[in-house]
C-alpha cells in the first residue's frame, strides 16, 4: 500500500443568502419552475439549482438581496412565498 487514505471529498456549495460555503447535504437546493422558486429536497428535478441554509434568516436575506433572480439568471422577478414553509419544514427536521 502507498499510505494514501481513501477519503472522498465533501462536495461545498454557496449558500445565496449568507454566502457561506457548506456541505451540499447540509444545505436546500431551490430550483426555478416557470416564474416560481420551489424546494427540491431530494435534488433531482432538472435546472439550475441555488442552494441556501434551511434556515428562515438565510432565505429571508436570499430574497431581499434578490440573489435567486440572480442565480436563476432569470429576467424577471420569481415567486418565493412557497419556499418558507419548506425551510420552517427542513428547519425542524434534526
Amino acid at each position: 500500500m502507498s499510505g494514501r487514505t481513501q477519503a472522498r471529498a465533501c462536495p461545498e456549495r454557496t449558500c445565496v443568502g449568507c454566502r457561506e460555503r457548506a456541505a451540499k447535504s447540509d444545505l436546500l437546493r431551490i430550483v426555478a419552475v416557470g416564474d416560481k422558486c420551489v424546494s427540491d429536497p431530494r435534488g433531482t428535478l432538472p435546472g439550475r439549482g441555488a442552494y441556501v441554509h434551511p434556515a428562515v434568516v438565510c432565505l429571508d436575506q436570499a430574497v431581499r438581496r434578490r440573489a435567486f433572480p440572480r442565480a436563476f439568471r432569470s429576467a424577471g422577478p420569481l415567486d418565493t412565498t412557497g419556499l418558507r414553509a419548506a425551510a420552517d419544514q427542513a428547519e425542524a427536521t434534526p
